[in-house]
C-alpha cells in the first residue's frame, strides 16, 4: 500500500557526516508520525528519532545533539542528518511511516547500511 525507499548509506570516517533520505510512494501529509530506527550487528532494532505531523521531534539519548530528523511534505520525503558520527553508529538504518488518516497502517523501508570507521 505504501512503499518507503531509503537513500544509499555509505562508509564514513569517525567525525564525519552523512544525510539519509526516505521517500514515500504516497503523500506523507497523511502520516501522523515518521521515524528512523537502526539495527547494529548482534543487536535488536532500536529507535533513533521520530517526528510527528506537527514537527515535534524526539531523539535517542545516544544521538542527541548529533542527528537531526526532518520531513518535507512537498517531496514526500523524510531526512536524517547525521554528524559527528561514531563507530557505534554503524548499523542498518530503517525509516518508518505511521498512517492514521486516509491510509491506515505502519510501513517500513528495507534499510540502508551506514558504516563508520574508527
Amino acid at each position: 500500500q505504501v512503499q518507503l525507499v531509503e537513500s544509499e548509506g555509505g562508509l564514513v570516517q569517525a567525525g564525519g557526516s552523512l544525510r539519509l533520505s526516505c521517500a514515500a510512494s504516497r503523500s506523507i501529509s497523511s502520516a501522523s508520525a515518521m521515524g528512523w530506527y537502526r539495527r547494529a550487528p548482534g543487536k535488536q532494532r532500536e529507535l533513533v528519532a521520530t517526528i510527528t505531523s506537527d514537527s515535534n521531534t524526539n531523539y535517542a539519548d545516544s544521538v542527541k545533539g548529533r542527528f537531526i530528523i526532518s520531513r518535507d511534505n512537498g517531496k514526500n520525503t523524510m531526512y536524517l542528518q547525521m554528524s559527528s558520527l561514531k563507530p557505534e553508529d554503524t548499523a542498518v538504518y530503517y525509516c518508518k511511516a505511521e498512517y492514521r488518516a486516509v491510509i491506515t497502517g505502519d510501513y517500513w523501508g528495507q534499510g540502508t547500511q551506514v558504516t563508520v570507521s574508527s
